[in-house]
């Protein structure tokens, strides 16, 4: 019987977190994990108190049919990766990885190529965590080294994410 890899072993736990997100165009769920143990989770979905996409079946950025990276400002949620890091201390996150997984909501399917938005990538810095895995398939994913987004400052070029 061969194991399963620690980095698919944490994928596929932030696999699962994203079944807890409330957004009707993808679902995304992130795990902080430093030392092998996991330090936090999060996942996209509106903030504490207001309601959901989901439950009011209805996504502002789908209707205006606004691309991908664009106007987040219109979204209702807080993205996973954000969640995670305000779920976690500091101290914590310094040197950590973060894990990141998302699945279509239509058919639960992975969505592969997908990366954190240029506003998630400043807090990814800021919070201290060195490393980015995320998960493309079942068995592949991309390790992002996070000075890499400090090198190639994004907020410069217009590039996008998310």
């Amino acid at each position: 019987m061969e194991r399963v890899s620690k980095h698919n072993y944490y994928l596929d736990i932030a696999e699962t977190v994203a079944e807890r997100s409330t957004c009707l165009r993808k679902k995304y769920g992130a795990i902080i994990v430093k030392d092998d143990s996991i330090i936090s989770t999060g996942y996209n979905g509106a903030p504490r108190g207001r309601q959901n996409c989901s439950d009011l079946n209805f996504c502002m950025r789908e209707k205006l049919q606004i691309p991908r990276g664009e106007r987040y400002e219109l979204c209702r949620a807080v993205h996973s990766e954000a969640n995670a890091i305000i779920a976690a201390p500091r101290d914590q996150m310094l040197g950590a990885t973060l894990y990141m997984a998302c699945v279509s909501p239509t058919d639960g399917s992975l969505v592969s190529g997908v990366t954190s938005c240029m506003m998630c990538k400043r807090m990814v810095i800021n919070a201290g965590i060195a490393k980015v895995v995320l998960r493309d398939t079942k068995d592949e994913y991309r390790i992002v080294d996070v000075n890499d987004w400090i090198d190639d400052d994004d907020s410069m070029s217009g590039k996008f994410g998310y």
